[in-house]
This record gives C-alpha cells, structure tokens and sequence, in this order.
C-alpha cells in the first residue's frame, strides 16, 4: 500500500495522501464498491482517472472507512455518513483526503508551466508581488491555485470567484503556509492555509 505521507495538521485533523502506483486492476481488485460508485467508475474514459478515483477508496480505507460510509450531495460535495468533514483531490499519479471534525477543503496540482497561460483566470490580487522572472514563478502559481481550490472546497459556494473572492497574501515557499482570505457578500473571512511540494506536485489544505 503506497500511503505516502499521514499529516497530523491538528488534534481533529488529518492529511492522507498516497502515490499511485497501482494498475487499475490491483487498486479494483480488493475493494468493495456501491453499485453507482462502481457505475462511475466504468464509466470513466480515463484510466488516470479510473486510478485516482479508486486510490481515494483505499484513502478511506486507511482511515478506516469504505465508500459505503461515502456519499455526494447535489453540489458533488463529499460527506461522511458519521458527520465527519471530508475533502478529497488527486491528480496524475497522487490523490489526498482530509478529514477533520472542522470544515476542511484540499488540493493536489501538478507543477506545470501551463499554469502560466490560465494565470489572468484566477489570479487577482496576488499579480501585485508576483514576478514571472521568478525562478520560482509556476511554484508559485500552483501554490495559489492549490491555496484558492481549497478553499473553494471548504466555503462550498457555487460559482464563488477564485479571482475576486479569493485572496493570497505574500509568502515564501519554504515557510510552507500562508494567509488567505474570502471576501463574499460584504464579509471577509480569514484563514491561515498549509501547503506543501514532493516530486513535482503541490498540495495545500485549508482549515476552518
């Protein structure tokens, strides 16, 4: 079992993240999956897809859970039937849970320079420090878009703008976490958001 890190962020909360090194058929074969868990899965064109979602349901397990204990609501966000919160992600070849008794939203991006081309998409405030000669410039980007997605996960408000609700401020990659804020509806909420780098991939996690 390629678990690849276990993050105790809080005495609520913990980060699990695996690397999928798997075949699609060693991560089906000993898993148990509900009828529309396994619908969607078949379903799925992609077997980069196939293995993140199926690596996800090995997450659950090591936290001593099975799909069984996860469902969707109408917005496609996850819930656990025994009221804890949980955020999910994967990309490529690794996927992340967190679960918490507080609010909590993840992301996993890979570091790519294409990032650079859809930066004016997400990225507002934040172009006050940032400098595209930086040699750390699509670090930095996907250390943002990682940070906004989190918290996208954790506010659950459709449609809310990365762009002009979400706000980075200023940080260094090495400190590993960063302050950010929502401005919604005239209200500004403040949370301080962790992040970290391995192998070419970002993830951040966002607390309530």
């Amino acid at each position: 079992m390629p678990l690849f890190k276990t993050i105790v962020a809080n005495s609520q909360t913990t980060v699990k993240i695996w690397k999928i090194t798997e075949s699609y058929e060693d991560l089906m074969q000993p898993l148990s999956l509900k009828p529309n868990s396994l619908e969607r899965v078949l379903g799925m064109k992609s077997v980069l897809h196939q293995r993140g979602f199926l690596s996800v349901r090995h997450l659950l397990i090591a936290f001593g859970y099975t799909d069984l204990d996860l469902f969707y609501d109408d917005h496609g966000k996850p819930h656990l039937k025994d009221g804890k919160e949980i955020s999910i992600t994967h990309s490529f070849n690794f996927s992340a849970v967190i679960i918490s008794d507080l609010t909590v939203g993840i992301d996993i991006e890979k570091q790519r320079d294409k990032i650079a081309v859809i930066a004016h998409k997400f990225i507002g405030y934040e172009f006050n420090y940032l400098n595209k000669l930086d040699a750390d410039y699509i670090k930095k980007l996907t250390a943002i878009w990682c940070v906004k997605e989190s918290l996208y996960k954790l506010f659950a408000t459709p449609g809310l703008s990365f762009k002009k609700c979400l706000m980075v401020i200023p940080f260094a990659l090495n400190e590993e976490e960063t302050v950010a804020w929502i401005d919604y509806e005239e209200k500004k909420h403040r949370y301080t958001i962790h992040f970290l780098e391995f192998e070419g991939f970002t993830c951040a996690y966002a607390i309530a």
